[in-house]
């Protein structure tokens, strides 16, 4: 797709960028050998590894986890009512949607108790190696810290989009995109106040979201996250395609135009 070459154009010093297609076909574009840091974008990897935990019987989804009343799928879906840096509780557990790094913190805990792994370590064995997404690391966090190539998002698009491996089984694969906690009010970061602030289980979906990160011509099914450090990863099941991209620019005021721009742009070609 000549289309990504606009990357070019933006004003970071780095970017990358991949379009996602069924049956793996991937189109990259810019910087392919840079390790990029992924900023939030290892929220998703942590919590792909801790469906996979749930599975192996290491955790369990209602389990309690985080504040009094919260548990395992409250954190999850940034509905534990923890604050977004601090311990500090600031609504009851599932009544307010408070995007918590602190929260994603407080599962990492719990899974390296349970796995007797690092979180480093856990999330390798669990997602990474499975994908053979050979060039992602953690630096021991959960809610950020993952570097990795524009080739090892693309793979995990690919994986979101249309699952081939036996990661996750196809109903908790599901938990990733379904809607837990329906209806909550929250903020989305750098988008405001949204009356539905819906998310799954560690993506954020966009339903009827407005303002957005991601394109108009996207459907309500489009699910995915982004990173203070300037990245972006969302599919749209419905087209189907994805965009992931990476850069060296922290998000602004700069990167929402430029990335609904090149989202558009994305899904009217995927379209034709």
């Amino acid at each position: 797709m000549d289309l990504l070459s606009s990357i070019h154009q933006w004003p970071v010093d780095r970017v990358a960028a991949a379009v996602v297609l069924p049956d793996r076909h991937i189109t990259t574009d810019g910087d392919l050998d840079a390790r990029f840091e992924w900023a939030s974008l290892t929220k998703p990897l942590v919590a792909v590894a801790a469906l996979v935990a749930v599975e192996d019987e290491s955790i369990d989804l209602d389990e309690p986890a985080g504040p009094p009343g919260s548990t395992v799928r409250h954190l999850l879906a940034h509905a534990s009512g923890l604050d977004t840096d601090t311990d500090e509780v600031l609504a009851d557990p599932g009544t307010r949607r408070i995007y918590s790094n602190t929260g994603y913190e407080q599962l990492r805990l719990l899974l390296e108790a349970r796995t007797e792994l690092g979180i480093d370590t856990y999330v390798a064995e669990a997602v990474l190696a499975p994908l053979d997404m050979s060039s992602t690391t953690l630096a021991g966090r959960a809610h950020t810290g993952a570097t990795g190539t524009i080739d090892d998002l693309a793979r995990f698009a690919s994986e979101l989009m249309a699952p081939t491996s036996t990661l996750l089984a196809p109903a908790t694969r599901e938990l990733l995109t379904t809607v837990a906690f329906a209806g909550l009010e929250g903020v989305l970061p750098g988008f405001g106040v949204q009356p539905h602030n819906d998310w799954g289980l560690g993506l954020e979906l966009a339903d009827d979201k407005h303002p957005h990160w991601s394109p108009a011509e996207a459907s309500p099914t489009t699910f995915g996250h982004f990173g203070r450090s300037g990245s972006l990863l969302w599919v749209d099941p419905e087209v189907p395609v994805a965009l992931a991209v990476l850069g060296d620019r922290p998000f602004d005021s700069w990167a929402p135009p430029l990335w609904r721009e090149l989202g558009s742009a994305v899904i009217i070609e995927a379209r034709a």
